[in-house]
């Protein structure tokens, strides 16, 4: 599901959810002490923010005290409440959603990290076997370019044999850009709106580079993302160093 809509959903159900589960709730709230249904009001912000991001959490969380307040404390159907344990029970519930909301939207975020590396760590084995392996450096160039496509969210990507030319932005061995002899900010500035150099090296020898061209708008990959990236680049550098002067194609 792409990010932007399981927000928005994660929005919705922040705000509708704990209402819909208080009303549920009104016909056992004689049979049932405020704690326990204090209880049952912080699993539906638990399952909003395992759903969404640490906003969607926050939102549940307060949304889940105040229709506790109304629907669920004396007097009801009034943002009041007469009693003090019920007062203390509506705080704690506010405070225990807000912070397990984003104890559940980080393990997410871990869990999204990890994924996320272990893909990149297996593309990485995966062009490094196939340069070992003696194959074409074409193939590997193509590989390559592909999985920069992928990883770094391109509109499109080439590959150059031969001496530089032009003077294009640099994706350097730290993941930062160099534009001319200055760096470029990506964090505030993002991308570029051209061509960003990345060179296939080895041992400080040129053999050719990547010419990338991102999506206009896109978001900037990670620094992680882009050090893959450029690994994956080094790889190109040592088959084309193996197979010895490569022609253009």
């Amino acid at each position: 599901m792409p990010n932007v809509l399981r927000d928005r959903i994660a929005l919705t159900s922040a705000l509708l959810a704990p209402l819909l589960v208080a009303l549920a709730l009104v016909p056992i709230r004689p049979h049932v002490s405020s704690a326990n249904l204090a209880l049952i009001l912080v699993v539906v912000v638990v399952a909003v923010a395992a759903l969404g991001s640490r906003t969607a959490g926050a939102v549940a969380a307060l949304s889940a005290a105040a229709w506790f307040d109304f629907f669920l404390t004396r007097p009801y159907q009034h943002f009041t409440i007469s009693d003090g344990d019920d007062i203390v029970t509506t705080l704690l519930l506010l405070a225990v959603g807000v912070a397990v909301s984003q104890l559940a939207a980080h393990a997410r975020t871990l869990k999204l990290v990890t994924i996320t590396g272990a893909a990149h760590l297996a593309r990485i084995h995966e062009t490094a076997r196939l340069v070992q392996a003696g194959a074409s450096p074409y193939a590997v160039v193509d590989q390559v370019r592909q999985q920069l496509i992928e990883i770094l969210g391109l509109r499109g990507c080439r590959f150059e044999h031969g001496t530089l030319l032009g003077r294009h932005p640099r994706l350097e061995q730290d993941g930062s850009l160099a534009a001319g002899r200055a760096h470029w900010n990506l964090d505030r500035g993002g991308w570029p709106g051209e061509e960003i150099e990345l060179r296939a090296s080895v041992g400080g020898r040129y053999l050719g580079r990547f010419m990338l061209l991102p999506e206009p708008g896109a978001a900037v990959p990670p620094v992680q993302t882009r050090l893959v990236a450029i690994s994956l680049a080094d790889h190109v550098g040592a088959a084309l160093d193996t197979a010895g002067p490569v022609l253009d194609r």
